[in-house]
């Protein structure tokens, strides 16, 4: 099943032109059409199938600075910026809540690259606090898990992936940006080495400045035209249960992460938990990806499934130019993996036996879109002027999104950028550079 969505309305005529054209309508090209329409630039948003409806909504919804790679803290400064200013300039409810966040461990190693990260969090404003294993049982019990540790952030939170995306849509709308729903972008039209528009189902918007913000779909959508992005989906499942009794926000154990939404349901996961679907776009950069996936084979599957012959990787999308496939899946929907939701609801009532028979709301399957480093892309294009790729944010792509949005805005319109965007470029991914891959 697909998670709920707050549905917004689409703008009727699609424009013959914009300053700016933005391909997806998740968090990142919600974000990014919000900033540019307050600077006065006219942005068209076009989306296949509607506002926030793969990955922006499958989430878990923590916004946080807590353990995360160097390279992407700057990035994640400007998004919890962005999101307090939500919440203060959008007439819609974003969810965004700073409850902190509460981590658990029992391994000494985890322990160890938390203690080592402390430093350099405080040393960047974090407000980061190592926790005694008696301190951060009085947030996770130990239940079966006897933990050696913690750490917490109290100023990280979370915000609701069900209606973040469509009111940050709607304020971008308040500020002349037209949203286009159930409209897919087929290509790009390129004249003499630089966009000038692109081609849609309803017709052509002319452009001088376009942003990819595809997720999954966005290096199937670059493909053919000579640029390559390399790529790979990896499925995870989450679960959200009816309303019940409180034991925290914001939760994360070795077996487990909880979030607790607006209307006291959780959604539950596994952290890391996932499968590889063995597909053709995944063996073009198998190469690429293998440092990444032989350093985390212990927590993935590999398998042969539905990814194989439908979707962005599948052997159709990959053999064929068929512009019309962005259309042929609305929303990319994977189904739950039975066996992980309940080892999710097996590992929660370990640990608080008073969620043992919590009620299912649903369960979903996600399809994260992962970079080989596992860092973000955020770049101009090198083989095509005014073109900007934003995606590959490898899981960590809800609560960076507004700061994604902001610094691929930058890019568009050569402002200068909010945060240094030489870690996100494209070319380190295809020129050989040697790959340093995200941690913690």
């Amino acid at each position: 099943m697909s998670p709920y969505v707050k549905r917004i309305e689409s703008d009727e005529h699609l424009p013959e032109s914009a300053d700016v054209v933005i391909v997806g309508g998740g968090i990142v090209g919600v974000s990014a059409a919000y900033v540019l329409a307050r600077q006065g630039h006219s942005v068209a948003l076009v989306e296949k199938g509607h506002i926030a409806c793969e990955q922006s909504s499958r989430n878990w919804g923590w916004c946080r600075q807590q353990n995360r790679d160097a390279r992407e803290l700057p990035i994640s400064s400007v998004a919890m910026r962005m999101w307090d200013g939500f919440m203060a300039d959008l007439p819609d409810d974003v969810g965004f809540r700073r409850c902190g966040l509460f981590y658990a461990t029992d391994n000494e190693k985890q322990m160890a690259e938390w203690a080592a990260w402390q430093p350099y969090g405080l040393a960047n404003g974090v407000d980061t606090r190592l926790l005694s294993a008696a301190e951060i049982a009085q947030h996770i019990p130990e239940g079966p898990r006897k933990w050696i540790g913690g750490i917490s952030s109290p100023n990280d939170g979370k915000a609701e992936p069900a209606l973040a995306g469509p009111a940050i849509a709607l304020g971008a709308r308040a500020h002349g940006a037209t949203i286009h729903q159930q409209c897919a972008a087929r290509s790009l039209d390129i004249a003499n080495g630089r966009v000038v528009g692109v081609h849609t189902e309803r017709g052509l918007i002319r452009a001088n400045a376009v942003l990819c913000a595809a997720g999954a779909w966005a290096s199937r959508f670059l493909r053919p035209h000579g640029i390559s992005f390399p790529q790979a989906g990896v499925r995870q499942t989450a679960l959200r249960t009816r309303p019940t009794v409180d034991v925290g926000a914001c939760l994360y154990a070795p077996d487990f992460a909880m979030t607790r939404r607006l209307d006291g349901s959780y959604t539950m996961a596994i952290s890391g938990k996932a499968t590889i679907d063995i597909t053709p776009q995944g063996i073009r950069y198998a190469r690429e990806f293998l440092p990444q996936f032989r350093r985390r084979l212990k927590n993935v599957r590999l398998a042969v499934g539905p990814s194989f012959v439908s979707g962005p990787e599948s052997l159709f999308a990959q053999l064929r130019d068929d512009e019309t496939i962005f259309e042929r899946t609305r929303v990319l929907d994977p189904a739950p993996q039975q066996w992980l939701v309940r080892r999710i609801l097996a590992n929660v009532a370990a640990t608080f036996p008073e969620l043992a028979g919590v009620e299912i709301e649903g369960a979903w399957g996600a399809l994260v879109d992962c970079s080989p480093d596992a860092v973000p892309v955020i770049s101009k294009v090198e083989q095509v002027a005014g073109l900007v790729l934003a995606a590959g944010a490898s899981g960590h792509g809800f609560g960076m999104g507004p700061g994604i949005g902001a610094l691929a805005a930058d890019l568009l319109v050569d402002n200068e950028p909010c945060v240094d965007p030489t870690p996100f470029r494209l070319s380190r991914l295809v020129d050989g550079s040697p790959l340093d891959i995200g941690g913690l």
